[in-house]
């Protein structure tokens, strides 16, 4: 599933609880960063954000705070190198700490918000602790639904490549 930017970018109520938080020049240089070898963190953060919205308006969740804490969840500049130097524990861990640090200086931030950011993490970590709410169990599953979707994508793009190919040898050997 490509995630086409008009599909998010014409959805007036999805981009009037984030609008804001897209003026951000911090923000905007997430994309920069090549995020799960195919896209970058600031598409996978509006990936998993809008994806989230969406979800918790069919589940009458708090839609603000899911596509607000959706798009800052990821919100971090270090790599993977830099985080193992801080010493304090896998990226997996850390990171969803720096990204509640750097979400609370562009915005306040809710008892809700923090803990989706803090919590998406669950699953593939311990010590962080299970989501208090139904909220952050949304962004968590979504957040991996689209990194598993970010990562196989390449793969997907070669398998089609080599049955492409494959056909085209078959044909010109039953010819």
């Amino acid at each position: 599933m490509e995630f086409v930017r008009s599909i998010w970018e014409n959805d007036t109520d999805y981009m009037t609880l984030v609008e804001d938080l897209l003026e951000d020049e911090d923000l905007l240089k997430l994309d920069d960063i090549t995020h799960h070898h195919y896209t970058t963190r600031l598409i996978h953060s509006l990936f998993v954000s809008y994806v989230s919205y969406k979800i918790a308006k069919r589940l009458n969740l708090n839609v603000r705070a899911v596509a607000r804490a959706g798009l800052l969840h990821d919100f971090f500049h270090e790599g993977r190198e830099e985080i193992a130097l801080m010493n304090e524990g896998s990226h997996n861990c850390v990171h969803p700490k720096i990204a509640v640090k750097n979400a609370q200086r562009l915005t306040e931030l809710s008892e809700l918000e923090k803990d989706i950011i803090l919590k998406h993490m669950f699953l593939t970590t311990t010590g962080v602790g299970i989501p208090r709410y139904k909220e952050s169990f949304v962004v968590t599953c979504v957040d991996k639904y689209c990194a598993i979707n970010e990562v196989s994508t390449p793969v997907r793009s070669k398998v089609k490549q080599k049955l492409s190919e494959w056909s085209l040898k078959l044909r010109v050997v039953h010819a």
